[in-house]
């Protein structure tokens, strides 16, 4: 077991609309962050992570899921799950825990104008 304590984590903001908090572990087979997203992430285009599948749950307010071709709602309890590979983008007024598997890491998680 590992606890990771807020103090712990790591706090980046990928762009002015969106501040996450990354809780570090030391299992390289998955990862949890919190995000709160005011506007839209990211900015333009969307975005994609090439190896991990990434589960999502709306902790507080709403918004939209965006895919290259639509856009659905999400509101406070909805879950998503996103496949690796797939283009997406978070827009609208939330805050959302997200986990990958595999764990995330920077250089695979792709922004495709």
């Amino acid at each position: 077991m590992q606890i990771v304590k807020y103090i712990e984590c790591n706090k980046v903001s990928p762009a002015a609309s969106t501040v996450i908090w990354e809780y570090p572990t030391n299992d390289v087979e998955i990862s949890g962050a919190v995000a709160e997203i005011h506007g839209r992430y990211p900015e333009k285009g969307f975005a994609m992570n090439e190896k991990s599948k990434e589960i999502a749950f709306v902790l507080s307010g709403s918004g939209k899921i965006h895919t290259p071709t639509s856009a659905q709602d999400i509101d406070l309890g909805d879950e998503i799950f996103i496949d690796k590979g797939e283009q997406f983008a978070w827009s609208g007024g939330m805050t959302i825990f997200m986990s990958t598997a595999p764990k995330f890491a920077a250089k695979q998680h792709i922004i495709k104008l």
